[in-house]
């Protein structure tokens, strides 16, 4: 049976095509938008068809939203397009521009400090990331770079990040990710909130969710945000023009996909493959999560082709709300406590792509023996790409 499984893998496997149809058609699927929807519905499709009862099972609510198109302009004092967007949850600007002045958050040495620029906010688009000196890599920095070059820049990165984390300490607030400034800035009459999430590659950005419902926040690239704020920090009167549409669909249903094979000889006793299937918005989801998701369902498939009829029952959980707290996996627990009980083995994938080089037993100590020794059976073929 290893050697089937094997030939299906590596001589017949769906995982590009399936793939393609996931990531590039039906594209992201926040938690509660119409795209979770589709993505759905396609994989319930999918499954059912390799023999699976498969549906979507519903396990609450949350807050819908769905992405209209939208652009992001510097028109003062010069025209550039840039590259940005509005992040999950916020509102759009209803189709037309909206355009003002930006502030960047200036030194804050005290509470009163904070109070007095809420004062100077209103109708301005507020800059709330630390802007980056560099859009270049850390690596690049020390193969291009003139001796010393680099650690000069770094030095002074380093110590004006800590300045900027100082001075949104120095707010008042103990909420580390910026939510109660930045509804405070909405309060205040902002026009929006723009920010920067780099992580520190090529062409990335950390696009997650916004805090505020009354105006947009808005993310721009690294390079496109340190432009508007270094010109901002020069006195030169950057004016952002925002044009963008998003409707906010109110409280509505969440699902898990949930497709289950019934076991042959020991019903009651389960072997789960799962991964979450939510995504955030900014992209396709291929890396957080869409590999893991279809990774998981070319398993299915494979079993379903060598194995019919299995001896236990085999359940594939697509979980929604992982990234606003594994909320669907938890919900699952909570209403199967049936296969709780007879749970033999779970198998999750959420580590992106590329070859697999750890398993973790997420803290189960007597797992780890198991795996260990269903590793020593696995053939060569398989545990060299481990």
């Amino acid at each position: 049976m290893l050697r089937q499984i094997w030939e299906q893998a590596m001589n017949r496997s769906r995982i590009e095509p399936m793939a393609q149809a996931l990531l590039d058609s039906i594209g992201p699927r926040l938690t509660a938008s119409p795209g979770m929807e589709r993505a759905q519905d396609w994989a319930v499709q999918q499954l059912a068809r390799w023999g699976y009862d498969a549906q979507r099972e519903e396990y609450g609510t949350w807050e819908g939203w769905d992405r209209g198109p939208s652009t992001v302009a510097l028109i003062q004092p010069r025209v550039r397009s840039l590259e940005g967007r509005i992040l999950a949850w916020s509102p759009g600007t209803g189709g037309r521009p909206v355009e003002g002045p930006v502030a960047v958050l200036p030194t804050i040495r005290s509470a009163a400090d904070w109070q007095r620029f809420l004062g100077e906010v209103r109708g301005r688009w507020v800059m709330m990331s630390f802007p980056q000196p560099t859009c270049r890599t850390d690596d690049q920095w020390r193969e291009f770079a003139m001796e010393g070059s680099f650690e000069r820049m770094d030095g002074a990165r380093d110590a004006a990040e800590r300045a900027w984390n100082e001075s949104l300490r120095n707010t008042g607030s103990a909420d580390a990710r910026g939510r109660e400034l930045h509804q405070q800035l909405e309060a205040a009459g902002a026009l929006g909130v723009v920010t920067s999430q780099w992580p520190g590659s090529y062409g990335t950005t950390r696009v997650f969710n916004a805090y505020t419902r009354q105006l947009p926040t808005v993310e721009l690239r690294r390079e496109d945000y340190g432009l508007v704020a270094r010109l901002a920090a020069n006195g030169q009167g950057p004016v952002l023009r925002l044009t963008a549409e998003a409707r906010n669909l109110g409280e509505v249903p969440v699902y898990n996909v949930i497709a289950s094979k019934r076991g042959t000889e020991l019903p009651d006793e389960y072997v789960m493959l799962s991964a979450h299937y939510d995504s955030w918005e900014g992209g396709s989801g291929a890396t957080d999560n869409g590999t893991g998701s279809v990774l998981m369902m070319e398993a299915a498939r494979i079993l379903s082709e060598v194995y019919p009829n299995p001896k236990r029952s085999i359940v594939i959980g697509l979980w929604s709300g992982e990234e606003q707290g594994l909320n669907g996996s938890h919900a699952y627990v909570e209403d199967h406590p049936e296969v709780l009980e007879g749970l033999q083995a779970l198998f999750n994938q959420d580590n992106g792509t590329g070859r697999i080089v750890s398993v973790s037993a997420s803290g189960f100590v007597d797992a780890a023996g198991s795996l260990g020794r269903w590793l020593s059976r696995v053939p060569a073929e398989v545990t060299r790409h481990i």
